[in-house]
């Protein structure tokens, strides 16, 4: 983890920036909380704030363990968006050294669920709710038919249909990678 270190932080620039960086949310942001409620609307049924199996300090906003996928709600600045994101002036060398690090433990989560055999879905906060929706519903789609897969590779064993195993030529399971990174799906518009 040692990675994911940042020095301690060389104070605000001002009262009204400390304030303002203090009062940010860690979860149940706006935008997160509408995605929830449209995911909800959709007849989707899901965990939050689940902690992400094989590192108990780190949390999936949004979960639907059956189906194995993990989804993140990302902050435009929190998370780096390319479109979004934004470089702080004061105490520049420290802010990019933080967001480095944040993206590093982005990416070393996708790591841990995917090893675990989850999909992760990575959506930026300034997606229009009904479009993250709609991805998580193609994640949620791409996630049955892995499973349908899978269960068609076991089928000839116990005497049911035939099917085509998921797990590539050398006939292992493989896990649902729903995305591998942001929105490396093919629905992907970018915005």
């Amino acid at each position: 983890m040692a990675g994911f270190a940042v020095p301690t932080h060389p104070g605000s620039s001002s009262e009204a920036v400390s304030r303002r960086m203090s009062s940010a949310r860690r979860r149940d942001t706006a935008p997160e909380m509408l995605l929830r409620r449209e995911l909800h609307r959709r007849g989707l049924r899901f965990r939050v704030v689940m902690k992400v199996p094989g590192n108990n300090r780190r949390t999936i906003d949004i979960a639907f363990t059956r189906r194995r996928l993990a989804v993140f709600v990302d902050g435009c600045f929190w998370h780096g968006c390319p479109d979004h994101g934004t470089a702080p002036r004061s105490n520049g060398e420290w802010w990019a050294r933080k967001l480095a690090a944040n993206a590093a433990r982005d990416a070393d989560t996708d790591r841990v669920l995917t090893e675990a055999g989850w999909g992760v879905l990575r959506i930026w906060e300034h997606v229009r709710v009904h479009d993250a929706a709609d991805r998580v519903q193609a994640a949620i789609s791409d996630a049955d038919a892995h499973s349908s897969r899978e269960s068609d590779a076991l089928a000839p064993a116990a005497g049911l249909a035939t099917g085509a195993s998921a797990g590539g030529s050398d006939g292992a399971s493989s896990a649902p990678s729903v995305a591998s990174g942001r929105f490396s799906t093919a629905a992907n518009s970018g915005t």
